[in-house]
């Protein structure tokens, strides 16, 4: 029952996409919007393709989301690029994916610089390919100075690792006497999160159909609205992003209180 609630088809709308977003920008739009990327190698063996031709496709569809969020207001964008746990994959697809975000930075860098979008990335980046470090390192550096929308890929990133990592950090805080067991809570362990600099996610989209977090910001979606599509992520378009924050505008989010008139 739980699963037919919350998943969401792409509704069919008569608006043009110009229509949609005036209206969706009348009603509060989501600070911050994760997505799990899912279905890449699923639509290419669809079309009797390489799984890697469906992760080249899904690199542009991150493009066209990136500058509708951008376009609506959103102030961050998180996406799903590379697992820690994907490294099992066969090795020329994880070679492959290895080089998208040189391709995509090194195509789409100036027009994220013209946009205003600046590139950060959550992850272990010491593992990753020195050839994936430096197009990263050079995107945030040449970024850092921009003021809109922050566009954050999560690669080589496990939430389970993120949380580990977050507490081995604050215990060695305490034995060095810099914190005290009294000083750890929920808003120090935050602040020991990758997301750190971040508002929590409002708006979590997995597409592909698939219904689980996949080890995706565990501690950060505590109180974040989902939303799932059985589009596979490289058809995911416009139209996809605006039905899911419609739907998200029509949540009433109560963190685990009372809203409006239930009080009453």
């Amino acid at each position: 029952m739980l699963h037919k609630l919350i998943r969401r088809k792409p509704e069919k709308k008569n608006q043009t996409i110009a229509e949609r977003i005036s209206h969706s920008t009348k009603e509060p739009i989501p600070s911050h919007i994760a997505i799990i990327m899912d279905g890449n190698g699923r639509w290419a063996k669809k079309r009797l393709l390489p799984r890697v031709a469906g992760h080249h496709e899904g690199m542009k569809t991150v493009r066209k989301i990136t500058k509708l969020a951008n376009k609506l207001g959103v102030q961050a964008l998180t996406v799903y690029a590379f697992s820690t746990e994907n490294w099992k994959r066969p090795k020329l697809e994880v070679d492959f994916i290895m080089r998208l975000p040189e391709e995509f930075l090194g195509t789409y860098l100036p027009e994220l610089i013209e946009e205003n979008v600046r590139v950060v990335m959550m992850g272990e980046n010491n593992t990753l390919p020195l050839h994936t470090q430096e197009a990263v390192k050079k995107a945030i550096e040449t970024t850092k100075e921009n003021t809109g929308l922050v566009l954050n890929f999560a690669l080589n990133y496990g939430s389970r690792a993120e949380i580990a990592q977050a507490v081995q950090n604050i215990v060695h805080q305490v034995q060095q006497g810099t914190l005290t067991y009294s000083d750890v809570n929920e808003e120090l362990i935050s602040q020991h999160l990758m997301t750190c600099d971040l508002p929590e996610p409002d708006l979590l989209i997995r597409t592909s159909g698939e219904v689980r977090l996949s080890n995706f910001m565990l501690w950060q979606l505590a109180y974040t609205e989902f939303w799932f599509t059985d589009t596979l992520w490289p058809d995911f378009d416009e139209n996809c992003l605006l039905d899911a924050i419609e739907s998200y505008q029509k949540r009433n989010r109560r963190y685990g209180g009372l809203k409006g008139d239930e009080t009453h």
